[in-house]
């Protein structure tokens, strides 16, 4: 008599060359997706973008000449978080991206400078020395630079408080990592860096010197655009070329709302109409006025917002909010890219990868795996006819 042992048919377990294969299948996709969604996407989006151009020809006498042309890069509000609001995932994550996007714009644009203006960290108004160091630490790690790219950092309220919680010694400390320079020259382009939660406007002590500095600055700029050699009053410094200057800040200045802001990287239609509050959303208006009065500056960049916006001042400079560089303040962070010379100026913007679209190829991933897996274990295969005939004696019955 033979002995019957029962079977599961097709169905059974498969031998150890099938579960190889099927393993290597798995690998496979998962190294692929990995591969593309955290490294390939950011070359191929910012692949895309390109230096604007500048009319740079300019002419003395009969002979033409050209100006340098300085490429800047500007990004701002990257909030790297801290220890007290900083869940590992999400600085994981997001801290990723952004090592990621700013490497490969470095490898493919080649920028001559790179500024960041303002709320480079997310607690640095609270966070203790240790916290300090340790985030300041990983600051340098993600935004490593080569030694001829010049990497500058504005102050934001994130990073030394607002008003009523910046003190000497958080200034101090973020000076002693930044070593931001007040006024940078380079290329015939002159730069003007602003504290801006210091223009307060209060008498403060931190406000009232803010204020010497610009007017020291304001200076040696109207000098700088006298005809001729420097009159005596400008003192023995170093000339600065006779350019207007690109002002630098992270409080953008004042403005009603971001009514007049449109783009795909504007704020929400629905936050669009909503009053800024002056010395905390934007500058106030005295403080305004005293900055382009001051410095006269022919192009305004500024963060803060999270979204982008060109404003055109009366009678001014135009603005030029600059969007989050994070994805954990903006589904398509972006920076700006700008071309300038002494003269004039070129920006366009570039966009890094969508979060969404990076999340939607994951599930997109997932779903293939699921499949990969039912087909390889016949999960999905059509019913036997033995299987038709069960079904249709039950339809009957």
């Amino acid at each position: 008599m033979a002995l019957i042992t029962p079977g599961f048919g097709r169905r059974s377990f498969p031998p150890l060359k099938r579960r190889s294969s099927l393993l290597l299948k798995l690998t496979a996709v998962v190294f692929a997706v990995l591969l593309f969604c955290e490294f390939l996407v950011y070359y191929l989006v910012i692949f895309r973008c390109d230096w604007p151009e500048v009319n740079t020809p300019a002419y003395e006498g009969e002979q033409e000449t050209f100006e340098p042309v300085l490429k800047a890069m500007f990004l701002a509000d990257t909030h790297l978080l801290g220890e007290i609001r900083g869940h590992w995932l999400d600085k994981l994550r997001r801290e990723w991206q952004m090592e990621r996007a700013f490497q490969t714009a470095l490898w493919l644009l080649k920028p001559d400078v790179v500024f960041i203006l303002g709320d480079v960290f997310d607690e640095g108004k609270w966070s203790s020395p240790q916290a300090w160091a340790d985030d300041v630490e990983r600051f340098q790690k993600m935004f490593r630079h080569p030694s001829h790219v010049q990497l500058k950092v504005v102050a934001g309220n994130h990073d030394i408080g607002f008003h009523y919680e910046m003190t000497t010694y958080k200034v101090k400390r973020f000076k002693k990592v930044f070593k931001p320079e007040r006024l940078f020259s380079w290329k015939g382009v002159n730069f003007v860096v602003v504290n801006s939660v210091a223009l307060e406007g209060d008498g403060c002590t931190l406000c009232s010197k803010e204020e010497a500095e610009l007017l020291a600055v304001s200076h040696r700029l109207n000098c700088s655009r006298e005809q001729g050699p420097a009159s005596g009053q400008c003192g023995d410094g170093r000339p600065l070329p006779a350019s207007a200057p690109v002002l630098l800040q992270h409080y953008p200045l004042y403005r009603r709302s971001d009514a007049n802001c449109s783009g795909d990287d504007a704020a929400p239609p629905e936050e669009r109409s909503i009053p800024f509050q002056e010395r905390y959303d934007v500058l106030s208006r005295e403080a305004s006025q005293k900055l382009l009065w001051w410095l006269r500056p022919r192009l305004v960049l500024s963060g803060h917002t999270h979204s982008g916006c060109t404003v055109l001042h009366a009678g001014g400079p135009p603005e030029l909010s600059v969007p989050s560089f994070s994805w954990r303040n903006r589904n398509n962070p972006s920076f700006i890219m700008g071309s300038i010379t002494a003269t004039g100026h070129a920006l366009s913007k570039c966009y890094l990868p969508r979060e969404d679209m990076v999340l939607t190829i994951y599930c997109g991933a997932a779903v293939f795996l699921a499949v990969l897996i039912f087909a390889h274990f016949e999960l999905l295969a059509s019913p036997s006819p033995f299987d038709w005939n069960l079904l249709r004696k039950s339809r009957t019955t």
